[in-house]
């Protein structure tokens, strides 16, 4: 076998597997640093073998049994790190006796307790998101670094700092019992919208998107539902993240410029992905009350599903909004529900209520309220006003492709005054 092909495939299987593989080996050894220490050496172990020998035909079991066997090398070497390991092996042997291997010998899947110690409650919300891109998503450190925008010394030290507190509060490697799922479930949740939400619409750039970030995302919901096939929150999350993807093509023009809801190409929209996602909206609204992520999938639903922007279903979304409110209250959840109610009812319904999130704290910074506020002043007519929101937008917008659509806008309304 050729060394690029080989290597493409080493790439292509630990993708595939690096999660599945770092769980197995946190569970069976307590610590993600030594793990990931492990994969690492089992995947150049690859690189060296595979050329050789070629791919073996169950490459993710032969890659575990090698990490496991470096993992096992370094705890002889390094006796008082084994040591401390073995105390915190007893903690969550006790927490959750380890699960016995399946029928044919294979370790169990445990990715889910990856997701939940990941994306425990005692870590800061920006720390869940990166360990969860490092561990689950199988980016590396530079690869994470480079979808926040922040130095690679930054987030080692963030990634760091989670495996530390990981460590040294005993967080422990499990699924929660299940009194516990409510509170834990939507971390888990929130922690996978983060990284597709950065992906999809970035907060900062050259670019308006990071695709392989989005794709990362909807990989990762994927798996969890999988794992969580009765979570209904599940089904809507990943509903979402299909039915807002679908749009991705024609989200930028050839110049990469952003085009927005009301001029894209609908024919361009990914209708095998539309479809999957409906299949999930209902699921995630059957049999029970909705949950945030069920109704907000709900809401990219109408979108995707109206021929054009005119015969957008408004009021009923603007509704889905009302209810979004009362489940997640938020400023930005009343921003969005003053669009639609704006479209619904007219600019001056829609501005009415956006004035009243005048001096919310989470808006300050967040360009999509100027924005939106500039856009219904200038439908009104009232260009001065409008030409002053777009101003303060464009100098809070992120992406360059945010900041030419504002440029373009400000000046168009700066004629009309």
């Amino acid at each position: 076998m050729a060394g690029g092909a080989s290597s493409a495939s080493v790439e292509a299987v630990f993708r595939e597997e690096h999660g599945r593989l770092l769980a197995a080996l946190v569970r069976r050894f307590g610590d993600l640093d030594l793990a990931e220490e492990a994969a690492s050496e089992a995947v150049e172990a690859a690189l060296a073998h595979w050329p050789v020998d070629g791919v073996p035909p169950k490459p993710g079991a032969w890659l575990m049994t090698t990490a496991r066997r470096r993992a096992v090398d370094r705890l002889r070497r390094d006796r008082a790190y084994a040591a401390r390991l073995a105390l915190l092996q007893v903690d969550a042997d006790r927490a959750d006796p380890a699960p016995p291997p399946d029928a044919d010998g294979e370790l169990p899947d445990e990715r889910l307790q990856l997701f939940f110690t990941c994306a425990h409650p005692a870590l800061p919300a920006e720390d869940r998101v990166a360990l969860t891109l490092r561990c689950l998503a199988g980016l590396s450190t530079p690869e994470v670094a480079r979808a926040f925008l922040v130095p690679i010394e930054t987030m080692a030290k963030r990634i760091t700092r989670a495996k530390k507190k990981i460590r040294e509060a005993r967080i422990p490697f499990r699924v929660p019992a299940v009194d516990e799922l409510p509170e834990r479930v939507p971390v888990v949740l929130q922690a996978s919208y983060s990284i597709f939400t950065e992906g999809y619409a970035a907060s900062s750039g050259p670019s308006l998107q990071r695709l392989g970030l989005a794709e990362e995302a909807i990989r990762l919901a994927r798996i969890l539902r999988r794992l969580l096939p009765g979570e209904r929150e599940v089904a809507g999350l990943l509903g979402l993240m299909l039915l807002v993807y679908a749009r991705r093509e024609s989200r930028s023009g050839p110049d990469g410029a952003l085009v927005l809801l009301e001029e894209q190409d609908r024919g361009r929209w990914d209708r095998a992905m539309i479809e999957e996602g409906r299949g999930l909206v209902e699921v995630a609204l059957s049999g029970g009350p909705p949950g945030p992520y069920g109704v907000q999938a709900a809401i990219a639903a109408l979108h995707d599903e109206a021929v054009d922007f005119a015969s957008t279903d408004w009021p009923q979304i603007a509704a889905l909004y009302e209810v979004l409110h009362a489940l997640t209250p938020s400023p930005v959840v009343a921003l969005n529900r003053a669009v639609a109610v704006a479209m619904r009812d007219g600019p001056q319904a829609g501005l009415a209520l956006l004035d009243a999130l005048l001096g919310e704290p989470q808006l300050r910074g967040y360009h999509p309220y100027p924005a939106a506020r500039a856009e219904l002043l200038h439908r009104l007519g009232r260009n001065a006003e409008a030409a002053a929101a777009y101003a303060e937008a464009l100098a809070l917008a992120g992406t360059e492709p945010e900041r030419a659509l504002l440029r373009r806008k400000l000046h168009t309304v700066a004629l009309k005054d």
